[in-house]
């Protein structure tokens, strides 16, 4: 770590002075602490007592000797706690929805949209729009989708959308096409969705499609054969209620995710126990790269939640060691 490297995770520089003292000598007394640091006694101990309290310290004898965390643990937690941190003010923000009601009622007295409808023309005014309800959803999302595969900039494109509302606690019920569950990139997407707990239906004969979000906007397209030629937006009207109740029907009449994939994938068991998106990543990087830090560092987590998941799949697929995991995995198809 640099020179006050720890700030992002909310440690001011005087106080990453005092972690780094006691990593260099674990196990020192306080007394003459202050005098290194060339601050006040009372500054020095209130300084300690905060990184005890964040867990980077902690006295171990009755001599009352002070040590260090070990970095990786240490910082692992700091990292859950700036995440939850950000994931509040994340949710705080995306509350204020009466704002940009506000704002757009005052756009409205300027330029009304005939009976709460807005035309949007184009893929990407429609994306932008679509990028913006999704980002401010704070309750539910339903969706009807007839696509037939999803291209990887498609599946790279909407999963962190995906994932941050689940992240959030938004509602996911979304229909697809049973001809989705053919093309293996767009089928495991969507169990990856599932397994975040989105709830997702198949259905053989709908050409319908249709987005919801907070039963407030509604998304359908001028030609569900042709979505570049433009959508309509309807905010709050009849034709929203109508649409929802559209959607019902179809969600009424579609089959769960499990049982469709369990019927498309012959000679394979349906309740068997698949693995998750993460646990996948986890999977591929064991059999391509050599070392714990550097699969995590690739997969974006702690090294601790990385070995969590190994050891899990360990368990999950009956290996007693990494390199059978990897090919029991492959015989199961999981990679």
């Amino acid at each position: 770590m640099g020179e006050n490297e720890m700030s992002v995770f909310g440690v001011p520089e005087a106080e990453e002075e005092i972690y780094r003292h006691f990593l260099r000598n674990p196990g020192t007394r306080t007394d003459d602490l202050h005098l290194l640091l060339h601050s006040r006694p009372g500054e020095t101990r209130a300084r300690i007592t905060r990184l005890q309290e964040m867990g980077l310290l902690h006295t171990e004898d009755a001599e009352r000797r002070i040590f260090p965390a070990d970095p990786e643990v240490a910082l692992a937690r700091l990292v859950d706690v700036r995440l939850a941190a950000l994931h509040r003010e994340l949710q705080r923000v995306t509350r204020s929805r009466h704002v940009i009601d506000g704002l757009r009622a005052e756009q409205g007295a300027r330029t009304p949209h005939p009976q709460g409808i807005e035309q949007l023309e184009g893929l990407a005014q429609i994306r932008n729009r679509i990028d913006d309800l999704a980002f401010f959803a704070r309750d539910e999302i339903l969706s009807v989708e007839p696509y037939a595969r999803l291209s990887a900039e498609n599946i790279a494109r909407s999963r962190p959308l995906d994932l941050r509302c689940l992240r959030r606690g938004v509602r996911i019920r979304n229909v697809v096409s049973s001809t989705a569950l053919k093309d293996p990139p767009t089928a495991a997407y969507l169990r990856e969705l599932a397994e975040h707990g989105a709830a997702i239906r198949v259905t053989p004969d709908t050409t319908e499609r249709l987005l919801v979000y907070d039963r407030r906007a509604a998304l359908v397209p001028l030609d569900p054969r042709d979505t570049a030629r433009g959508a309509l937006l309807a905010h709050r009207s009849g034709l929203v209620s109508n649409i929802i109740s559209l959607f019902e029907r179809i969600w009424d009449q579609a089959d769960d995710l499990s049982r469709a994939v369990g019927d498309a994938e012959s000679g394979e068991d349906a309740a068997a126990p698949r693995p998750s998106g993460i646990e996948r990543r986890v999977l591929v990087s064991m059999c391509t790269v050599g070392k714990d830090e550097a699969g995590a560092r690739e997969l974006g987590v702690s090294v601790r939640t990385y070995r969590r998941h190994v050891a899990e799949l360990l368990q999950t697929l009956g290996a007693a060691s990494r390199a059978q995991a990897a090919l029991l995995a492959r015989e199961r198809g999981w990679i």
